[in-house]
């Protein structure tokens, strides 16, 4: 009974759908073939095919495996879905993209990391050049100060610009050396001061305490006061002087050299561009020595152009430096020299009109001091 059953299931017709309906679809014979074989012998694990689809899935989801090498077998499928061989007609259209794209298939998009991959790639190739010119340029002037060292290579020289430049460093060098014995006058003088205040306490602690010499210690102790408060008004007059000495040697003058620095690395690469354009002259004229002479004639006329302007500004510094040099060291010397005179002198009302006279702020002693209600 059971071979009646199964005989009969194998002459029968079963069209499929997507949705399960029997009878929307043409009739396809080897689709019905591939059938009558799976019902009559069972499934043939040589020639086992994937549903992608599952359950209700499209004919056209159906890939064959017998059109690959092997056969790949789901071990859990899902539960309705059969294991069937397509038929030819599946196969083709599965193997046809354009076919396979009308059909409902999605094909693989490319990825958008290409384009950054492309950002990096420029970054790096960017930088590389960067490094590339910058290594060039260290060579030729490398190469040029190693020649101008052993006398074989020319030099481009302004006399007069030189000279003020070496006129500079050597000014610079002289106020440093003013500038630190003036602030290790002001430390010294300053410990003088501490000293005699100090001195001027202990005489009037022993006026009181020594009734037979209270004059004389009295008389020493108001001296002491008088000369700790002139040398206090003397050290305002000496640290504003220090402090200008300082801001001239430390800042103007710093600053007119850091562009004479400037200038002196342009020439350096203006005469290391200068040799190459020369020797390139020199030689052979072959398409490629005139491609390399036009761009060595484009680099050295940038680097002619960046030379003449820093020469120029350093022209113009030093004529500044000069002029403001006079009138601060005029107005500073004037200072100097009127305070400690008045000081020595024991000039008093001298000293206090020289500080006035420069606009000189003296701040009163233990003004630094918080009093003791902000201590709490």
């Amino acid at each position: 009974m059971s071979d009646g059953i199964m005989s009969k299931a194998a002459t029968m017709e079963i069209p499929i759908s997507s949705n399960g309906d029997t009878g929307s679809l043409p009739e396809d014979d080897g689709l019905e073939q591939d059938l009558q074989q799976v019902m009559v012998s069972g499934p043939n694990l040589n020639e086992t095919s994937i549903v992608s689809g599952g359950y209700g899935g499209t004919a056209e989801g159906i890939i064959p495996t017998s059109t690959m090498k092997g056969c790949l077998v789901q071990p859990h499928a899902a539960r309705g879905a059969s294991s069937v061989c397509p038929s030819a007609a599946a196969a083709r259209r599965m193997a046809d993209p354009d076919q396979a794209a009308g059909s409902g298939l999605h094909q693989a998009h490319p990825s958008p990391a290409g384009g950054g991959e492309e950002i990096v790639r420029g970054i790096a190739v960017e930088k590389f050049d960067i490094v590339k010119k910058w290594g060039i340029n260290t060579y030729k002037c490398t190469k040029q100060l190693i020649s101008e060292r052993f006398g074989r290579g020319s030099r481009t020289v302004d006399l007069e610009l030189e000279t003020q430049i070496e006129l500079l460093r050597e000014t610079k060098r002289k106020y440093e050396s003013v500038l630190q014995l003036a602030r290790a006058l002001t430390s010294h003088f300053y410990s003088l001061v501490q000293t005699q205040h100090a001195l001027g306490d202990a005489f009037a602690d022993l006026s009181q305490k020594s009734p037979e010499l209270q004059e004389e210690f009295g008389y020493n102790a108001e001296t002491q006061k008088l000369l700790c408060k002139n040398g206090e008004t003397l050290l305002g007059a000496v640290n504003f002087f220090v402090s200008s000495i300082n801001t001239l040697v430390n800042k103007t003058m710093e600053d007119t050299l850091m562009t004479v620095k400037q200038y002196e690395t342009a020439r350096l690469e203006y005469d290391a561009y200068r040799t190459d354009l020369e020797e390139l002259s020199m030689g052979p004229r072959d398409a490629g020595t005139l491609s390399r002479l036009d761009a060595a004639q484009s680099h050295f006329q940038s680097h002619k152009d960046k030379y003449e302007k820093l020469r120029a500004d350093v022209a113009i510094k030093l004529k500044f430096l000069e002029e403001n040099k006079v009138k601060v060291m005029h107005k500073q010397l004037l200072l100097f020299h009127n305070a400690i005179s008045a000081y020595f002198a024991g000039n008093q009302q001298q000293l206090e009109q020289t500080l006035r006279q420069f606009n000189i702020k003296l701040k009163p002693p233990g003004a630094e001091k918080p009093s003791w209600l902000e201590e709490q």
